[in-house]
């Protein structure tokens, strides 16, 4: 059987304070109760970049009015491959927050902690935390 592949669109969204808003999984969903940088997957016909500005306003409540392509990571699972494209959100309007009930926060970009994220997140989390600026 073919496994099934996703393709994801995540924003970091650092603001001037060198903090970065996160989100918590869901618990009855796919990495549950992990924290992640929000975002989500690509429709049919959409670019990343338009992915990550539709699903930041559904889910977080922002309109993205600045953002840059940082990395893109492939990551297997046993049942399911994803691609993760990581875009830095820099400039937005409205304040963030878990439109969609789910629990949030701001967290220093030096403070991250990778194993609080899924595994496909780490190695960007780790980035983050040794360069202080991208």
């Amino acid at each position: 059987m073919e496994k099934k592949h996703l393709h994801i669109a995540a924003g970091i969204i650092r603001n001037s304070d060198n903090k970065i808003f996160i989100t918590q999984r869901s618990i009855d969903s796919h990495m549950g109760g992990f924290w992640e940088f929000p975002g989500g997957k690509l429709e049919q016909g959409e670019t990343p970049e338009q992915a990550l500005i539709r699903e930041l306003k559904e889910e977080v409540g922002i309109t993205v009015m600045h953002c840059e392509l940082i990395d893109t990571i492939k990551h297997d699972f046993p049942d399911r491959s994803i691609s993760l494209d990581f875009f830095l959100v820099d400039k937005w309007k409205d304040e963030p927050f878990g439109k969609e009930g789910q629990p949030s926060r701001w967290v220093l970009q030096s403070e991250l902690v990778a194993d609080e994220f899924p595994p496909a997140n780490r190695s960007i989390v780790n980035f983050l935390t040794q360069n202080g600026s991208c």
